[in-house]
């Protein structure tokens, strides 16, 4: 168990050095208990007096030196990290516009369906979270820099219109640059709070500066990029009257989370994009911090001592 912990205060699990010290003096009592028996011959009185549970009396003393070692280490104050509300951070919304974003095969179409879900990620971030939006086709464009303003950045959403061709690369390094925009914190006006780029996809890149050497670039400056594959293999849209397949790569955006620190999910339907915004979301707005957990040791050596406790009850605290 400790060496899975560490410890507020390590110098006091010394005293684990006296446990096996009073295993050692109880099995000395048991056997100088045994020793005793056998040398003394039985009487009437030994036929009629009921026997110790020995059974019993070890696991009453088991429990006991349980109780000891789970309350040592209680008392060396253990930390473990839990998951706390994080208080700040800035979201960098990254959209692809391009035209294969008009694919119906996700009602009523690929992008419509985004900007929704897109939408209710928003809204459901923390109020401290500063959200940038950024959209991408064969340019990138910061539409709007970072800001508290849910309001600005779900009308931006709205107002997004598909363009020609794809340029993820552009698109993550004007993410990058976005993020220089961030105001500083009333409070803590030195701090730099963390940063996280959420890219949505469904394509590869077409133009513009290779997408895995901008993953490096947000990962030299510890971003990490949640990449989003949207739509399904079956995906088409009609340029002229002609029918243009447009399957969603997952590759690439697999490559480009990998590569930046991030996670790589895929979503096939509004509905699972939601799930997926709904989990980043989680996950951006929590973080993993050190706290004592001093009570929870404390409360299962409690509850060995307890036990112990009716153990030695039921034999008439008898030690040998």
């Amino acid at each position: 168990m400790t060496p899975l912990l560490s410890f507020l205060a390590p110098g006091r699990l010394w005293l684990l050095l006296l446990i096996p010290l009073l295993v050692g003096l109880y099995l000395w009592l048991v056997q100088r208990k045994r020793n005793r028996s056998m040398q003394v011959s039985k009487t009437m009185f030994d036929l009629v007096i009921p026997r110790d549970r020995t059974w019993l009396r070890h696991l009453a003393v088991g429990l006991s030196i349980l109780s000891l070692l789970t309350l040592t280490v209680a008392f060396a104050k253990p930390k473990d990290q839990v998951s706390v509300p994080r208080e700040r951070a800035t979201i960098v919304m990254t959209i692809d516009v391009s035209l294969s974003m008009e694919a119906k095969d996700v009602e009523p179409n690929r992008l419509e369906a985004a900007k929704s879900a897109a939408e209710q990620f928003v809204t459901s971030l923390p109020p401290k979270f500063n959200i940038a939006l950024v959209t991408f086709a064969g340019t990138a464009t910061t539409l709007v820099p970072p800001t508290l303003d849910r309001g600005s950045v779900t009308a931006a959403i709205r107002s997004l219109r598909p363009q020609a061709s794809t340029a993820i690369g552009e698109g993550i390094y004007t993410s990058l640059a976005a993020l220089a925009q961030v105001p500083p914190d009333p409070d803590n006006p030195k701090t730099v709070p963390p940063a996280r780029i959420v890219l949505l996809s469904d394509g590869k890149t077409q133009v513009g500066r290779p997408s895995d050497q901008a993953a490096m670039a947000a990962r030299a400056q510890s971003v990490p990029i949640y990449t989003i594959a949207y739509g399904t293999p079956d995906g088409y849209i009609d340029i002229g009257g002609r029918r243009e397949p447009v399957p969603v790569d997952r590759a690439e955006l697999a490559r480009i989370s990998k590569i930046s620190g991030g996670e790589a999910y895929t979503a096939a339907s509004a509905g699972e994009l939601k799930d997926v915004y709904r989990d980043i979301g989680s996950s951006v707005g929590k973080e993993k911090v050190d706290r004592e957990v001093t009570a929870r040791y404390a409360g299962f050596g409690l509850g060995f001592a307890i036990l112990a406790a009716l153990g030695l009850i039921s034999l008439g605290a008898r030690w040998p």
